[in-house]
């Protein structure tokens, strides 16, 4: 976790956890290991299949390397060049869905391979799994609170399958009831912050309860990019534009804080660098 000094206001700090760190580069290898882990013992020699926009298929597909176990995912057609190239070096086969429909086209892609063929795949269905909140629950949350020494005050996260923050927010409130989640999300139906869902447009995870967050933040894709700029150029980060998304949403309720007076701890989650999204010459 490091501070990002340049974004704050007086009396106000933001955090920000970097994911890249993990094995695969990202944070959804946290929430893919636990959810593999859970489902060896059923999966009786069918292959792992999930829909993805990119980290949790390159997840899958290091796990999947690693423990002997085949991979399928269905991405969509403008997923990076760069999360397709490392997913295959894997080894994982990938499906492509219509680029138009975005992830729920995967969705949709990967629930009709399964219906047509259930004797060949097993659908771990990243959106409904209730492994993927429980890994954030059981480690990201205590990582954020062991990190600030119980400090933090707000857990600023994007929404992807929603894992991420019904866990750690899950994990953070039952430390202290008084923490609050506020989600981040797409302003725009079709944006360009990959890896973050608009969830009014969108098949809502059957994992995702809003009723558990305090609010919810909507960013416009260009505040995104700008902000994950700002994060290469300032904080010598290279960031991707979910986690610019993160530092926007992070750094608006800072100054609103500080406008009123408000000491706190804001802490936010970046997902991923920005490499995962710059394809080879």
């Amino acid at each position: 976790m490091v501070r990002l000094r340049s974004l704050e206001p007086a009396g106000v700090e933001i955090h920000a956890k970097l994911e890249w760190f993990n094995p695969g580069g990202s944070v959804k290898d946290r929430a893919a290991l636990r959810m593999v882990e859970e489902a060896v013992p059923t999966l009786r020699g069918r292959t792992l299949l999930d829909s993805t926009s990119g980290n949790t298929g390159i997840a899958y597909a290091w796990i999947g390397a690693a423990l002997h176990i085949p991979v399928a995912l269905v991405m969509p057609g403008n997923v990076s060049e760069a999360r397709r190239r490392i997913a295959r070096h894997f080894g994982a086969r990938i499906i492509f869905s219509d680029a138009l429909e975005q992830s729920d086209g995967a969705i949709r892609l990967a629930r009709k391979l399964v219906e047509d063929e259930p004797d060949k795949w097993f659908y771990i269905d990243q959106y409904s799994n209730e492994a993927n909140p429980r890994a954030h629950e059981l480690g990201t949350a205590r990582e954020i609170w062991e990190q600030t020494e119980g400090r933090v005050t707000h857990a600023v996260i994007g929404i992807g399958t929603g894992g991420t923050i019904m866990g750690t927010g899950r994990g953070l409130k039952a430390r202290n009831g008084a923490v609050k989640v506020i989600a981040v999300e797409p302003a725009e139906a079709l944006h360009g912050l990959e890896g973050l869902k608009h969830m009014p447009s969108s098949i809502i995870p059957r994992i995702y309860k809003e009723s558990e967050l305090d609010r919810k933040l909507s960013i416009a894709t260009d505040l995104g990019w700008d902000m994950a700029e700002r994060l290469i150029r300032d904080e010598g980060l290279l960031a991707g534009h979910s986690a610019g998304a993160a530092a926007a949403g992070a750094q608006q309720i800072a100054l609103e804080l500080a406008g009123r007076g408000e000491r706190g701890v804001v802490v936010t989650l970046f997902p991923d660098r920005a490499d995962r999204y710059i394809s080879p010459p």
